[in-house]
């Protein structure tokens, strides 16, 4: 059994105060509440016991510790195994420690592809003595069915699992109040494994509230989630005011929405500020790591990264001037200093076998496969998104799709023109030495496919010139408003310039052919492009994004708009057995392609720079500022050039009017 502390749970909802009760007695009720609240804090204080919370977020299935560059080192951080020893070295002083974790405990190595059948994260996390835990937006990737498989498998484990919370989710009916299979199959799940809105959790003779949200960001990266995610800071306003009525001494918020660098945008702040009476906020999503916490107004917002790599601890005391004070806050680094807990990693080495047979057998490769060695580095994840500019890693991604789908097909092999990889879809990177099957993987760990199987497919669309030129001004454009959207591509390069007109910066855009030859792009011509399922989807939306400005319509071979892109999906026929060609699999492919030193594969070293697929013009010069504008340019110049003879005739009207008047001024005057 795991090693959690008993729990005292909260009502899920309070009674509607009788609509005939006058206003005077609800105002002395209210007053008898915060009274007793804070009696209840001040009892709590008086013991003279600290609060420890320890926390974790955005784990995304990392069981296993893996590669990660550090101080200019590669060693392997994070793993359940060590995390748990970790905690258990916390729990030899602070004994009556809370455990919780904000979300996103899923999605990011092969463990993910048991994640419906076997619920692994879970399990573990029950194991290990989480006391309460919360959903991000990756738990909901396989959908509300996967998740809804997931939780009743963890169910019917009969393990012992953390109490789950989500305060901000509803499921929307139909006019007739029906629920589709797939969101009843989820209701029922939620019931069964108990989530609830809130929980009241009792260390230390002190009552803490927990409460967790969903936040708008992560919320729109659900996109097929079924399920609706209703308005943060209202839910955290309605729950907040349940827990001051269940006399609670700290109200603690996961939220899964995140930090920014401008506090104005960032979605944590702003819910401390709205949401005053929350005393810590676990904040999960954006993967930053606050050395030191968030003090907005009396609330404190904490964070530890992502990936494992930390252990959050916060000890807290009650002062008595109505808030708690942090008097301890720690990272532990998850990393091979920490002895690994040998009961954990039996678990895990378990549901490792169980990912072997059930995932990477049906692709002939076993999960420590080594498929290339590299002779160095690939930037990590956050330096990607950090900077705008090519990538190798992008370039090799890219490269992998177009030779993957050629490698598919066969004698019925299409050309591919272009090849796009956002960014956000890039869940890891490679480091120097072995490249394995896992590695591989994690790579491009996103989604699922029409077959049910984890891992976006492949999808082939066609594009018109004018859209390929648009697919670069999105990169050139929008990238600086949202990282997420910088877009690696193989087979079209481009210049742009950073100084010019959004949505006109770019000022050179073609195609490069196979054997190296460099192709002229024409507007109207149809091309073949290879893209992943969720990022074609995401391509579809640019004219939303962008207010119908930009505009990109994924097609079929002949012209038509796609309505339906899974029926584009790429596919392999072996032995009579067709199958989907997923993300991951096209990179597998490409790095045992490479050429073979001692039997190994060894990455060129074409992949240890950039090769003018995306180049930087910063000329400031008036000229190239101006100079080659496309049909948005112009009807800002047009409307730029119509205001300026406007106010020329207006001054003009205005000075001839100004004269005239001033004349008869002067002729009444002679008279």
């Amino acid at each position: 059994m795991g090693k959690r502390l008993l729990v005292k749970e909260g009502m899920g909802s309070v009674n509607q105060r009788i609509r005939s009760i006058v206003s005077y007695v609800c105002l002395i009720t209210l007053f008898s509440v915060s009274a007793i609240s804070l009696a209840a804090k001040t009892a709590a204080a008086e013991t003279g016991e600290a609060i420890t919370i320890l926390f974790t977020h955005d784990l995304h299935d990392h069981l296993l510790p893996v590669k990660d560059l550090q101080d200019g080192r590669i060693g392997y951080t994070g793993g359940f195994a060590r995390l748990d020893s970790a905690i258990e070295s916390e729990l030899v002083n602070h004994p009556e420690a809370l455990l919780v974790d904000a979300g996103d405990f899923s999605m990011g190595t092969p463990f993910q592809t048991i994640f419906s059948s076997d619920a692994p994260e879970l399990r573990i996390m029950g194991e290990i003595g989480y006391d309460v835990v919360t959903f991000g937006n990756h738990e909901f990737d396989y959908r509300a069915s996967g998740l809804a498989e997931s939780l009743q498998s963890a169910k019917a484990s009969q393990a012992v699992l953390p109490q789950i919370v989500q305060s901000n989710t509803e499921f929307p009916a139909d006019a007739q109040g029906n629920l589709t299979s797939s969101l009843s199959a989820l209701k029922a799940a939620y019931e069964a494994c108990d989530v609830k809105e809130y929980t009241i959790i009792e260390k230390n003779g002190v009552r803490i509230g927990v409460f967790a949200l969903m936040g708008e960001d992560a919320a729109s990266n659900a996109p097929k989630s079924e399920v609706v995610f209703a308005d943060p800071i209202a839910n955290a306003q309605r729950v907040v005011k349940l827990l001051q009525q269940e006399n609670v001494d700290l109200i603690l918020c996961l939220s899964h929405s995140g930090t920014w660098p401008k506090a104005s945008d960032s979605e944590d702040e702003v819910l401390a500020n709205k949401v005053p009476e929350i005393d810590v906020i676990i904040s999960a999503h954006t993967h930053t790591k606050l050395t030191e916490p968030i003090v907005a107004g009396d609330t404190l917002i904490v964070s530890g990264e992502d990936s494992c790599r930390y252990l959050g601890a916060l000890d807290l005391v009650w002062e008595g001037d109505g808030r708690w004070k942090p008097v301890r806050y720690d990272l532990r680094r998850i990393d091979e200093g920490l002895a690994e807990d040998s009961r954990i990693a039996g678990m895990v080495q378990d549901y490792k076998e169980k990912v072997q047979k059930a995932y990477f057998d049906r692709f002939d490769l076993q999960y420590d496969r080594v498929l290339a060695v590299s002779p160095y580095n690939f930037q990590n994840i956050n330096s990607l998104l950090k900077t705008h500019q090519e990538d190798p890693l992008g370039n090799l991604i890219s490269d992998a799709y177009r030779y993957a789908v050629q490698l598919a097909e066969g004698s019925e092999y299409q050309p591919v023109d272009a090849a796009i990889v956002p960014v956000g879809t890039i869940r890891g990177t490679f480091f120097k030495g072995d490249i394995t099957a896992a590695d591989a993987f994690t790579v491009s760990s996103l989604g699922i496919g029409a077959d049910k199987i984890p891992g976006y497919p492949l999808i082939s669309v066609y594009l018109t010139g004018k859209e390929l030129k648009t697919v670069c001004e999105v990169d050139a454009s929008i990238s600086p408003m949202m990282e997420e959207a910088q877009l690696f591509m193989s087979g079209l390069e481009f210049t742009f310039n950073p100084k010019r007109m959004i949505f006109n910066k770019v000022t050179e855009a073609s195609l490069r052919k196979p054997d190296g030859g460099v192709e002229a792009i024409e507007d109207q011509e149809l091309y073949r492009v290879v893209v992943g399922l969720y990022s074609a989807q995401m391509l579809s939306i640019v004219g939303d994004e962008s207010y119908g400005l930009l505009s990109i319509v994924p097609k079929t071979e002949d012209g038509t708009p796609i309505t339906d892109f899974e029926a584009q999906i790429i596919h392999e026929t072996t032995d009579g057995v067709t199958t989907e060609i997923k993300e991951w699999q096209a990179i597998a492919w490409y790095l045992q392609s490479f050429e073979s030193v001692d039997g190994v594969a060894q990455v060129p070293e074409y992949y240890a720079g950039p090769h003018d697929r995306k180049v930087m013009d910063g000329n400031t010069n008036l000229l190239a500022l101006l100079s080659q504008p496309n049909g948005i340019a112009l009807g800002v110049y047009g409307a730029a050039a119509a205001l300026i003879l406007l106010g020329i005739f207006l001054v003009t009207k205005i000075t001839s009017f100004s004269k005239r008047k001033a004349q008869k001024r002067a002729e009444a005057r002679r008279k």
